[in-house]
This record gives C-alpha cells, structure tokens and sequence, in this order.
C-alpha cells in the first residue's frame, strides 16, 4: 500500500546548539502512517549548525530519511523556505510540515496538525506556539521575540480581527 508522502522541513539559522533535540522530538510514529522524510537547510550558518545537523541525522534514531543541505550564500527565511518547498515540490510529497531548527515550534505536535488532513479537505493547517500561557518562553523563545510577537500579533487581530499563526503543514499537491 502507497503511503502518503510527507516532508517534515526544518529551516536552520545558528541551530547548532538545538538542532539535534528537534531532531530526537520528532514523533516516530509518523512513520506509521506516512513515508517521511526530514530536510533540514542550514541557511549559512557561521556556527556548527550543518555539521551538527548531519552528525544528528546519523545519531537521532529516527526511522525517516535525514537529508541535510547548507545554502553557500543566507536567504534568509522566506528565501530558504521557497527553497525547501521546491525540493518538497519537485520530489512528489503531498504534505510539507515546517519546523524551525531552534525547536520553538514543538515537533510533537506533528501527528496532531497532520491529522486533520486525513479528516478534512483542509489545504492548510496552521497552529500557534502563543496559544497557551508561557509555552512559547518555555519552548525557547528569546523575550525580545515574544514581546516583538505580542505586538506585532495584536497589530495584526486589530487590523484583520484574526490571530496571527505561523506554525503550519501544507498540502503540497491536490
């Protein structure tokens, strides 16, 4: 039976300290359900993180497929997730989930936001690392960002009168 293809993508910018955990948070019971493969793009780290990344590929366990690459040049976050989506694209996945290689996205949320694509028709499926109180502190994230977060969020429900989301998986093909 031909299982659905899934990308886990993590986006990598001096993550050589984190790398690995987000790499050992991955759920292996999504191989249960999904051919899965991990990529993770270091974008031109001047750190350790793409060593780091390929050591951890090869320590973590994981019964997935570990691909990691390094961009010569930093594309910065939109420019190394068009990359990412490409490889998904041009390899055939259905689905691409994101991870951020500092872990502050919670790689055991996975099988949760994946789920709805097998009970929905969804194309999209979006979460939040502010949804609850102090899990986004706790997760890692520096106090300049969740403060930046706050604002910039509250701007944004005041302008559109929606939350902002940014952790998300996407139907990569109808």
């Amino acid at each position: 039976m031909h299982k659905t293809r899934l990308l886990i993508f993590i986006v990598a910018y001096h993550a050589e300290t984190t790398i690995d955990q987000v790499l050992r948070r991955i759920p292996a019971a999504l191989a249960d359900d999904y051919d899965v493969e991990i990529l993770i793009i270091d974008d031109a780290s001047q750190d350790d993180t793409f060593a780091n990344g390929v050591t951890a590929s090869r320590t973590a366990g994981l019964p997935f497929k570990v691909t990691v690459l390094c961009n010569p040049v930093n594309q910065g976050y939109g420019g190394n997730q068009k990359i990412g989506y490409h490889y998904a694209i041009e390899r055939g996945f259905d689905y691409v989930a994101l991870l951020h290689g500092d872990g502050q996205y919670a790689p055991e949320c996975l099988p949760e936001l994946m789920a709805v694509f097998r009970s929905t028709a969804a194309d999209a499926v979006f979460g939040s690392r502010m949804m609850l109180p102090g899990a986004a502190r706790k997760g890692g994230m520096p106090g300049y960002k969740w403060i930046g977060n706050r604002v910039l969020a509250g701007r944004e429900r005041h302008a559109t009168f929606r939350p902002m989301i940014v952790f998300r998986s996407l139907r990569a093909a109808s």
